[in-house]
């Protein structure tokens, strides 16, 4: 579950790079017609790429937050079951010492 997480990550990662290349692109083909400056271009193409890397930190916080809490509901709901089999193999522990007594079984 871990690898495909990191996996989705990266891709998101992969993603904003592309989109920076890209709009490089474009603003270059701008330029090239003369319809902005190379400097405009410039620095376009670093406000995309700065907002692509924000937004994909604020997803990237917001996922970790969730597989947190998922992780830690797992957790408490192992605990339990875990508590529940404890006390289970405690009765089952103390009938058969009792039942060991009755017939003198050691």
């Amino acid at each position: 579950m871990i690898d495909t997480i990191k996996k989705t990550l990266l891709a998101g990662v992969g993603a904003v790079v592309i989109t920076k290349e890209k709009a490089e692109a474009v603003f270059e083909e701008f330029v090239r017609q003369g319809k902005i400056s190379a400097n405009d271009a410039r620095i376009m193409a670093e406000k995309i790429s700065e907002q692509g890397k924000r937004e994909f930190e604020e997803v990237s916080s917001s996922l970790q937050s969730k597989i947190k809490d998922l992780l830690g509901r797992n957790e408490a709901d192992v605990k339990q079951r875990l508590a529940a089999l404890e006390s289970r193999v405690a009765l089952l522990e103390h009938k058969l010492a009792a039942e060991s007594t009755r017939t003198g079984e050691p």
